[in-house]
């Protein structure tokens, strides 16, 4: 299983940066990241300032957003979308999107959600499980 370091998974996206703005070929990973990167511009700066960001920690409880944690998460919602993994997320994002008029700001929901069952799991010390990301979503499309 691919397990990348901090830094590993950071990479990718100085990396793809780096490679849009050379006009380089891009890897199917990368085309995936640089859709996430270009829906983000207030991120771009940063991406531009590798020795400045590739070590640096956010702190959620002084209200910083780790735009790489946001980002990957925007990467894993699109492969969940990709193979419909769990059963049912592509219904519930189309749900949202007619709700919200709005793809990015679903995604958006979704990632709430997807953070609830993570954090289910680390609180528990269970694995992930998909039934409470689905609750969630299911709550958020009603409400």
């Amino acid at each position: 299983m691919f397990n990348p370091t901090r830094n590993q998974a950071r990479q990718i996206f100085f990396d793809t940066w780096y490679k849009y703005g050379q006009q380089e070929s891009l890897s199917g990973m990368e085309t995936i990241a640089l859709e996430v990167i270009l829906q983000h511009p207030e991120y771009h700066s940063m991406l531009a300032n590798y020795d400045q960001f590739i070590d640096k920690d956010y702190l959620p409880e002084f209200g910083e957003t780790n735009p790489f944690l946001h980002m990957s998460m925007h990467m894993a919602i699109q492969e969940q979308l990709s193979i419909d993994q769990p059963f049912g997320i592509q219904e519930r994002y189309r749900n949202l999107v007619t709700k919200l008029g709005d793809e990015h700001a679903a995604t958006h929901n979704m990632m709430e959600c997807l953070g609830e069952m993570i954090w289910h799991a680390q609180r528990d010390q269970t694995p992930p499980n998909a039934q409470i990301y689905l609750d969630c979503l299911d709550k958020s499309i009603r409400s």
